[in-house]
């Protein structure tokens, strides 16, 4: 399920800023760029360089992506953000997210073949575009690929869903948050110093 971007205002925030963004996601070296944990998923390859995770500012990452902070930072009820690259050949199978309290945002950053790379949500496909948004739900049956031969990078970001039902006890609420734990650990490294944010 794909949702309106113009029902988001911070979208517009990200979209003026995507030149920004890129430049310094290209600054990165390739090498820091982590593969996602949940290696079974996909083909090929799926890396991610993660920015904030759970509410916590990765402090050595930031550092190297200061304007991309100062723009996340501007994201309400943003808990998790980091650059997500697809590499040539990579399938995402068919799969479902953890808690409908959080939906995800997607913003294209370099999308060089667009009809070769396709998110596929509840049955409807959507290409990325650069310098342009998609937000869904990522609860809903979901998969991706890239059949071009360059790599297919976005901003992905995590953000409160203020229309989710909220946890009918603190069992459930707990069991949400390890869930999204598990999500987000990919982007949580022990090497990084992490800082909340304030």
């Amino acid at each position: 399920m794909f949702f309106e971007t113009s029902e988001y205002p911070f979208t517009k925030i990200l979209e003026a800023n995507y030149e920004k963004i890129r430049r310094e996601m290209e600054s990165l070296s390739p090498e820091l760029f982590k593969p996602w944990y949940e290696k079974d998923l996909y083909t090929n390859l799926w890396l991610v360089y993660g920015l904030f995770a759970m509410g916590n500012k990765l402090k050595d990452n930031c550092a190297r992506c200061p304007e991309t902070v100062k723009i996340l930072e501007q994201i309400p009820d943003m808990t998790t953000a980091g650059f997500s690259m697809l590499l040539p050949g990579t399938t995402i199978k068919p799969h479902e997210g953890f808690t409908k309290m959080v939906l995800r945002c997607h913003l294209g950053l370099s999308v060089p073949q667009p009809e070769t790379c396709v998110l596929k949500v509840n049955g409807v496909e959507r290409s990325w575009q650069e310098g342009k948004c998609l937000i869904f739900d990522d609860t809903m049956t979901h998969e991706a690929w890239n059949k071009g031969d360059k790599p297919r990078i976005v901003l992905l970001i995590d953000f409160k869903n203020k229309k989710a039902a909220q946890p009918l006890s603190k069992k459930i609420e707990f069991s949400v948050v390890s869930a999204i734990v598990g999500a987000v650990s990919p982007f949580m490294y022990k090497s990084e110093k992490k800082e909340k944010v304030k």
